[in-house]
């Protein structure tokens, strides 16, 4: 392997980090997870990037006491309309990563049981088939973030 690739491959863990905390649960790293602010009783939605360095595993449900319920869902095309839809999981590859991002997958925060504040922090668990349960903090940005702010 040449120098650059081996330097690049032992950076990638640092510009995770730069870009919003990760959390490390067996072979799964959970980077730059985030919602946007939103009022109570409203709904949110939830963003996290998951790397997967083991075997394939699927994320089967999220809960926060943020919110009423959880789902999760992803985006689909619909003649020139973008349409949201439940799915019952969502694929995490073994040896891959898959991003739950604006426009695309994602958790949906249902019925807001408080605000989402600028600055603040909502915890969100994450069930795997595999890996099992584990918790992040998702950061609360300004409506309209796509990335975590530095």
């Amino acid at each position: 392997m040449n120098r650059r690739l081996l330097l690049a491959t032992a950076l990638l863990p640092m510009a995770a980090q730069a870009h919003g905390s990760a959390t490390q649960h067996g072979s799964l790293t959970l980077e730059a997870p985030l919602t946007r602010a939103a009022g109570q009783g409203g709904q949110g939605a939830g963003f996290v990037t998951i790397r997967n360095t083991g075997g394939a595993d699927r994320l089967l449900s999220a809960s926060t006491p943020a919110a009423g319920r959880t789902e999760l869902h992803t985006m689909l095309r619909d003649g020139d309309i973008m349409r949201m839809r439940q799915v019952q999981a969502i694929a995490v590859p073994a040896n891959g990563a898959v991003s739950l991002a604006p426009g695309g997958l994602h958790i949906m925060l249902l019925g807001l049981t408080r605000p989402l504040v600028v600055g603040e922090s909502v915890p969100l668990t994450l069930v795997f088939e595999q890996a099992g349960a584990v918790t992040l903090q998702l950061a609360v940005q300004a409506a309209g973030a796509r990335m975590p702010m530095h």
